[in-house]
């Protein structure tokens, strides 16, 4: 059940819900960028949210772009889901290893921080995106996109999400679920929701990988409507990274042109692109073709 999201309906269609395992996408974001636990957590979760709001987008080819920064050691957190699937992001410092003394868990609200912002971008490849932002009210991340999606979204929303990190710092479990009240619901569906007793999800998917279980644990009478598959995936190449050199202005070209390789590495995938100086040559000459 790794990396499957399903999405289902309960209560008489009275809410949607969109439950994640996202253990294998969370590990395979560990190993690309060397995270430490702390991290870790901070990132899964933003990806594992993300996630799921790219499987809300009607087009395959939609975007959503999640970007939060609490003035925290970790610095900028950058998400990116395409409504196919996909999705990938990374952390301003991959190596934060920090727990809190009470309870020992991973201090995701310190490295986040609270003092400033969660921003989502949808690009519905239309001529404007479309954004909003709300202040972030503890850092934890779950909590936060829960505060967005009434503030921003004005849709009341349950939001639970996850990571598990095992001893050898590899992720045990991971997961997301964003429970949504739909237009028509009554006050007997919000009691409901106020009423379930909710685990930690990644301590729910620990003890049982299977989605299903827990999606008929706290819905009994759920129907699922699809079943999807989520992948880290970067999709960069060079010639992408050219397209980008392209747009800028002559002026900075001609600056590039003068070294003899370019090294670019991508943040999303840690790969590293070689650009000759050639090539550089090569693109400016084309700028002042078109200029």
């Amino acid at each position: 059940m790794e990396n499957n999201v399903l999405i289902a309906t309960a209560l008489n269609g009275h809410v949607r819900i969109h439950l994640f395992n996202s253990k294998q996408m969370v590990e395979t974001a560990r190993i690309t960028h060397d995270l430490w636990p702390t991290s870790c957590a901070a990132l899964g979760r933003t990806l594992s949210v993300t996630a799921l709001m790219g499987q809300m987008q009607k087009g395959e080819n939609e975007e959503v772009c999640v970007t939060i920064n609490g003035g925290g050691p970790i610095g900028t957190i950058l998400c990116i889901a395409q409504g196919d699937g996909t999705v990938r992001g990374f952390c301003g410092d991959p190596h934060i290893y920090e727990t809190y003394p009470d309870t020992g868990k991973l201090a995701v609200g310190n490295a986040v921080g609270k003092n400033g912002y969660l921003k989502v971008t949808r690009n519905l490849k239309l001529k404007q995106n479309y954004t909003s932002q709300t202040e972030l009210v503890s850092g934890e991340i779950g909590n936060d996109f829960a505060y967005y999606f009434s503030v921003s979204e004005q849709v009341p929303t349950v939001v639970s999400v996850g990571v598990l990190v095992d001893t050898d710092d590899s992720v045990k479990s991971a997961g997301a679920m964003i429970i949504e009240l739909m237009p028509d619901h009554e006050e007997e569906d919000i009691e409901y929701l106020e009423g379930l007793k909710l685990e930690p999800i990644s301590s729910v998917l620990d003890r049982d990988p299977d989605i299903r279980h827990y999606l008929y644990e706290l819905f009994p009478e759920a129907r699922i409507l699809e079943e999807k598959q989520i992948t880290y995936h970067c999709g960069c190449s060079k010639e992408r990274f050219l397209q980008k050199l392209r747009a800028l202005p002559i002026k900075d070209l001609e600056e590039l042109a003068e070294e003899k390789e370019l090294e670019i590495r991508c943040e999303f995938c840690e790969k590293v692109y070689h650009i000759g100086q050639k090539e550089i040559q090569g693109l400016l000459g084309h700028v002042e073709d078109q200029g």
